[in-house]
């Protein structure tokens, strides 16, 4: 049997072996994560179809605007609609006093009824000295021209009083202020009573409504781009002779653009000022509900996304993996010994769901490492594209990770195995 003493010695050295053991293995550990280096969130591009875009800035306008205004004056009888409510053409919006002007016109009809009495005498008289001409002596050749004269001259004031009288029925009529399109009418501006002053006074404004325009300014490189497609036969003849497409979005439709339209007009100049070309899209504005509800208005701001080209494949990473190095464009690469690679890009169209399309640029493999092909890369020196499919690149947190560093890529999915665009750690 062990004395108490010596059983409680060889306690002590089982836990001192218990604990240098413990601290060997943690010691493992800890220089095991050094060696791995630090947790990088890492994806995969993917590829797809996808779509070139030229993006703007606009304003909604209505194709017919009108500015209402008296063709007489007078004192304002009646406001004969709700502001703000559709109108069609021809509809009555305000009524000046007519009175004046059918008292007027009632003057001018009566001067027409006294010339054609005047005329029927003239006509009577002339007739007779015709008759009486016919014996000889009876009456001279004079007095027969004096009553062709007078007829003549009753027949001319029988037409200015008919014009003076046309005149006076449309001043009777022009107090009926029309619509003379079909839109929707803005608020009076002067309310019955008061003095309406021909040709100078704006009553109201009325504008149409379904289509609408958008005015936007395209840039000389756009406009080139688009030329140069129609000049290679890229762009089908049915879409050149109907219209090229463009879509709209509105400043409340984030990335998305769900408005589509045709361009139907192209200015024929570019503004030396701006170096831009206007440009006209139009689109429809339907009704939404039973009030008549447009969601498009004149003066509107919208955003523009112009279609360039044909869809093609390419290749699409997360905005968060693109790096931005003295305005060159990169991504980093977790190659596979788990070593950080950086890779020049040029970027392409974002795209509607946060992607960023990137096109790779041609690279040179060297003992060093990688290099980017130049006008220097020799004829025989084999070059690689700086991206492909199926290469791990970091997601987001790049600069705290740089060329040469060994990490630990952790893979980065969203729920339905798409790539995502999560953070790295920070």
């Amino acid at each position: 049997m062990c004395s108490p003493r010596s059983a409680l010695l060889q306690g002590l050295l089982v836990l001192t072996c218990l604990g240098l053991g413990c601290s060997d293995k943690g010691k493992q550990e800890q220089s095991d994560s050094k060696d791995a280096g630090p947790v990088v969130r890492v994806t995969k591009p993917t590829s797809r179809k996808v779509t070139d875009y030229a993006y703007f800035t606009g304003r909604i306008e209505a194709p017919e605007s009108v500015k209402i205004q008296a063709r007489v004056t007078g004192y304002l009888d009646t406001v004969d609609f709700v502001p703000g409510a559709e109108v069609k053409t021809d509809q009555r919006l305000f009524l000046i006093d007519p009175r004046p002007y059918k008292a007027a016109l009632d003057r001018e009809l009566g001067r027409v009824h006294l010339a054609e009495a005047h005329l029927k005498l003239a006509i009577a008289d002339y007739a007779r000295a015709l008759e009486i001409a016919k014996t000889p002596g009876a009456i001279s050749k004079q007095d027969v021209d004096k009553y062709a004269a007078a007829r003549d001259e009753a027949s001319a004031a029988v037409a200015a009083a008919k014009a003076d009288s046309e005149a006076a029925r449309l001043n009777v009529e022009f107090t009926r202020i029309i619509s003379p399109i079909d839109g929707v009418v803005g608020r009076n501006l002067l309310t019955i009573g008061n003095l309406v002053k021909q040709d100078e006074t704006l009553l109201t404004t009325v504008v149409s409504q379904d289509p609408m325009y958008a005015y936007f300014d395209i840039d000389e490189h756009a406009l080139l781009r688009i030329q140069r497609m129609i000049e290679k036969g890229e762009v089908d003849r049915k879409v050149e002779e109907e219209g090229f497409p463009v879509e709209a979005g509105l400043s409340d439709e984030e990335d998305r653009y769900p408005h589509k339209g045709k361009i139907d007009f192209i200015n024929n100049r570019i503004d030396p000022s701006t170096g831009t070309l206007q440009v006209r899209g139009t689109f429809s504005n339907p009704s939404l509900d039973y009030k008549n509800y447009r969601l498009l208005t004149p003066g509107m701001f919208v955003r523009i996304r112009l279609p360039i080209g044909s869809p093609h494949e390419a290749i699409l990473v997360p905005l968060k993996a693109v790096g931005t190095d003295q305005g060159k464009k990169y991504l980093k690469v977790v190659n596979d010994k788990n070593v950080v690679e950086y890779r020049p890009v040029a970027l392409g169209a974002q795209q509607p769901d946060g992607l960023q399309v990137v096109i790779p640029v041609k690279m040179v493999r060297t003992k060093d490492g990688l290099r980017q092909a130049d006008k220097k890369t020799a004829a025989g020196e084999k070059t690689i594209d700086s991206i492909k499919l199926g290469e791990r690149i970091i997601v987001g947190g790049l600069q705290f990770v740089h060329s040469g560093m060994h990490v630990t890529p952790h893979p980065v999915k969203s729920d339905d195995g798409s790539i995502s665009g999560s953070h790295a750690p920070q």
